[in-house]
Formats: structure tokens, sequence, C-alpha cells
């Protein structure tokens, strides 16, 4: 976000993120296009803060991770709800028919290579297991086993 809300921990221009699995980035600048949609983020990075190296001399407040859309690969994944809901005037439970979304996501390419039964944590949005009926080789499906509860809320 170039103009983000306060506790707002990812990136934005003039802060220091770690970035998951490498250094802590910071955002010097951005590079827009005509019509002023951000086409790159220019960032510079701490050689000393290498992931599992032990530095600890500063702790920044987020820590992002980054799925490069040029290598990524589509992948099916069902989220789910809450199955029913008290109806507002009977207060009996009825059948939320949007309980189940069906979305597709970007993820690494490895990710083709999941077994049918395999569980994977999808950072930031929960727990999710390879379909072991729809599941085939090199095209995994995946289900949404638990999610994760954001703390992040919009200003």
């Amino acid at each position: 976000m170039e103009i983000p809300p306060k506790k707002y921990f990812r990136l934005y221009p003039g802060s220091e993120v770690r970035l998951k699995g490498a250094y802590f980035i910071t955002c010097t600048d951005v590079v827009k296009d005509g019509q002023g949609n951000i086409t790159e983020i220019l960032c510079t990075y701490d050689p000393a803060t290498k992931s599992g190296s032990g530095f600890e001399e500063r702790k920044p407040k987020g820590t992002i991770h980054w799925v490069d859309a040029g290598n990524a690969v589509n992948i099916p994944v069902r989220q789910y709800g809450y199955l029913s809901f008290p109806d507002e005037e009977t207060g009996k439970q009825v059948f939320d028919p949007e309980s189940r979304q069906e979305l597709t996501a970007k993820a690494e390419p490895s990710i083709q290579k999941a077994v049918p039964g395999e569980r994977f944590q999808f950072f930031r949005n929960g727990y999710y297991i390879a379909d072991t009926v729809l599941s085939k080789e090199g095209a995994p499906v995946f289900n949404q086993i638990v999610g994760l509860k954001s703390s992040w809320k919009k200003g």
C-alpha cells in the first residue's frame, strides 16, 4: 500500500519488513504506469539480516511473503464457512448456500507435487489438505481444514 492506515505492518514506502525466509527489506520507492498503477516496488535489503543467521539487533513489525506471479501456478482451493445461520424471523437454523466457496489461488510450482491427504499451511490463510478424491497427480485440489484469524482490521 502506498499510503497505509495506522497499524499496517506490511510493505509501504519507508517501511522495513521481514521477507519470509530471506532478509529485512525497506521500500525506497514505487514506479507507476501512465494510469497511476504501481508496476514496480523498489527496495533495499540488509545482508546482515539473513533468515536463520541469528540477527536480533532490530525487529520489524511485519513479515511478508512473496510468490512470483510469473512463475506461480493456479491451484483450486475450497474454503468453508459456517454451514448454517439463524433465520432472523424464525430463529431456526437455515442452510448457508455460500458456506463453500471455490476459488483459484496462486502458489509456488512445487505445490503440484502434493499427494492426496498431504497437509499444508497456506501463509496467513489457514491449514489445507490435498483432497483425497479430486486430486490427481500434478493437479491437486485443496480443501480448507481450518482458517487463521487475522488480527489486522481496516482503518
